[in-house]
């Protein structure tokens, strides 16, 4: 999908016959492509005289294929989160060619930032571009602001705060409960992990733009991109402490789902060692000797099941002294 967005704000559509068109109107200062088609790149690398990204070259990790500079264009990409609010969030790589007189921008996949700015853009390239990106740098605050809110709720799930926390659960519900908390976490764990990745690209773009773009850029945008570049930072720090803050939850709920493990083994243990001595008293007069006295007694039977209830009581009462259940 190709979209033109004018100076005014206004949105052209492209030309009917991409394939022979080979100019763009003169007051286009955005051209958004969306998951662009062979017809749509040939027309804008026509119009502009630009070369496209690929999605491969959007890809690359090295900072030098990420922010440089050819015959006065500025060739940028950064990866950006997509479908956040999803089961399944990715990271998509984004690419912004920026020159004084136009920006370029091109994407594989549909971007709430996007979509949110693109109703309002408007003035000369250099404007729209920081439009732009202020509008991703607030859709990552809000992503995190939500993974912050998703975490304050399992943390106080997972650590029973409150008067209406239960005091008693069925193991098998709170393995289960557990079980989720632990899937929860570590879904928001890996959403600030690609938050990270998009905030570090930004990091890298926001400051190359300041300075490689310092000879043409409007006394309007330097005080913005300042702005951003802090904005980018402080996002930072605090991607850095939800990232302690999972890891605090991730390790608090493996221990205490190794608690649930241990008091299950402990219950087996108790019940085992219990059962050993009626065991030991009710095989010893099982045996089939000629000469056992208690045969021959009129309360030998009583008697063994008294020894057995006593052999069985005992190490209870045992336990329960020591403290261990």
């Amino acid at each position: 999908m190709l979209a033109l967005h004018a100076h005014s704000g206004e949105i052209h559509d492209p030309p009917g016959d991409l394939d022979a068109a080979a100019t763009l109107p003169p007051d286009i200062a955005w051209v958004d492509l969306l998951s662009p088609t062979p017809a749509e790149i040939g027309f804008v690398e026509r119009a502009t005289g630009l070369v496209l990204p690929s999605f491969e070259d959007l890809s690359e990790i090295e900072t030098s294929s990420r922010v440089r500079t050819k015959n006065g264009t500025l060739y940028l990409s950064a990866p950006l989160v997509h479908r956040s609010t999803a089961d399944n969030p990715q990271t998509t790589p984004v690419g912004y060619l920026l020159s004084a007189e136009r920006l370029v921008t091109v994407r594989f996949e549909p971007l709430t930032a996007f979509n949110a700015f693109s109703p309002t853009a408007q003035g000369a390239a250099p404007e729209m571009f920081v439009g732009l990106v202020e509008a991703i740098v607030d859709r990552l605050a809000d992503v995190l602001e939500n993974i912050a809110a998703e975490l304050d709720t399992l943390s106080h799930r997972l650590f029973r705060s409150g008067p209406a926390a239960p005091r008693h659960r069925r193991p098998a519900r709170e393995a289960a409960d557990l079980r989720l908390i632990l899937r929860r976490v570590g879904a928001s764990g890996d959403l600030v992990s690609k938050i990270r990745d998009s905030l570090l690209g930004l990091a890298r773009i926001v400051p190359f733009v300041a300075g490689a773009g310092a000879g043409w850029l409007p006394d309007t945008v330097r005080p913005r991109l300042d702005t951003m570049r802090h904005d980018i930072a402080s996002l930072s720090d605090y991607d850095t402490h939800l990232v302690n803050k999972v890891q605090l939850l991730l390790d608090a709920t493996l221990g205490l789902i190794n608690v649930e493990q241990n008091n299950i083994i402990k219950v087996l243990t108790i019940v085992s060692v219990v059962g050993v001595p009626p065991t030991l008293v009710a095989s010893l007069y099982g045996m089939n000797f000629k000469y056992m006295p208690e045969l021959d007694w009129a309360w030998g039977y009583p008697w063994g099941l008294m020894l057995i209830a006593l052999s069985a009581i005992a190490p209870v009462l045992w336990f329960r002294w020591r403290g261990w259940f």
